[in-house]
């Protein structure tokens, strides 16, 4: 009998358990491992490193398959969205996520620390080895900002293959935000940096709108987005592959990427599909009946 041949009452039973039970199951035998002695504890990992290295082979050799076949393509991203498949993937190196995402969760390592000294960090881009932040609070500016970089953000950071240095970005207002200075002024782009978009009426409520932004010698994609009047600008490019998100479409506050359906919060970019990624966020400001966003970043 094929696999093809067999019925379903030929397959035993799964019971129905959630991708979080099984995550809390493994969570508590590794606590369970650590209360063992050394050499307990040394049989132990022995073992789930051996089970790991015997599954690793097998499941690169389907994932190699399916990339092979553009049909295969596209199931292999479908079974990418599945937080489990996911977790397996990157569990054995197949998959890692995007450099953004995996220096987002370096900082987590170094927030906790900074916020109770009434400060933050915020990365704003990683470009040619170069993580660009911005200090908040209580950080910026201060006479101890050069050491809360060198002894947390930087550490945390250079740890990543992609970055080899810090850059400090000077302070600019955050998202949504208009200095009481700017109130009914029109900045100038070249004063300030600041470029301006589409009008804000072209963006209807629980919309999202593409524009492009000449920058020099190139062209950038951005698309805003309107809830509630409430408006945010994001780069063009999904967390999942770089993909354009113009063409999705936004239901109920979440934008929907059109290539592999990718979920994310239309107000904070925050992506509901890969819990920790997040879509690039510009600084925007509404002035004058338009969309300015800072493109420059810096």
């Amino acid at each position: 009998m094929t696999v093809d041949e067999r019925s379903d009452a030929d397959t035993p039973a799964q019971p129905d358990v959630s991708f979080e039970q099984l995550a809390r199951r493994v969570d508590d035998a590794r606590r369970a491992v650590d209360a063992f002695d050394t050499a307990e504890q040394r049989r132990a990992l022995e073992l789930a490193e051996a089970i790991e290295a015997f599954h690793r082979p097998a499941l690169v050799t389907m994932v190699q398959a399916l990339r092979a076949d553009p049909r295969g393509k596209e199931l292999l991203f479908q079974l990418v969205d599945d937080p489990g498949v996911r977790a397996v993937f990157a569990l054995h190196g197949i998959i890692k996520a995007d450099p953004m995402t995996r220096a987002n969760q370096a900082l987590a390592s170094v927030r906790p620390y900074l916020q109770s000294h009434g400060g933050d960090v915020a990365l704003v881009r990683i470009a040619d080895g170069a993580a660009f932040v911005r200090l908040e609070g209580s950080c910026s500016g201060c006479s101890m900002s050069a050491v809360t970089l060198r002894e947390g953000v930087e550490e945390a950071l250079v740890t990543l293959p992609e970055v080899d240095r810090i850059e400090v970005l000077d302070d600019e207002p955050t998202a949504a935000f208009i200095p009481i200075d700017m109130v009914g002024r029109k900045p100038s782009r070249k004063d300030t940096g600041w470029v301006e978009g589409p009008p804000t009426d072209a963006v209807a409520d629980g919309d999202m709108l593409r524009f492009d932004v000449r920058l020099g010698d190139t062209t950038e994609s951005f698309v805003v987005t309107n809830t509630e009047q409430r408006f945010a600008v994001f780069r063009n490019a999904c967390v999942h592959q770089g993909l354009t998100l113009d063409g999705g479409l936004i239901d109920d506050g979440v934008i929907i990427c059109p290539w592999h359906g990718f979920k994310f919060e239309a107000a904070t970019g925050e992506c509901i599909s890969a819990p920790g990624a997040q879509l690039e966020q510009v600084p925007t400001r509404i002035d004058h009946g338009h969309v300015w966003i800072r493109a420059g970043g810096d």
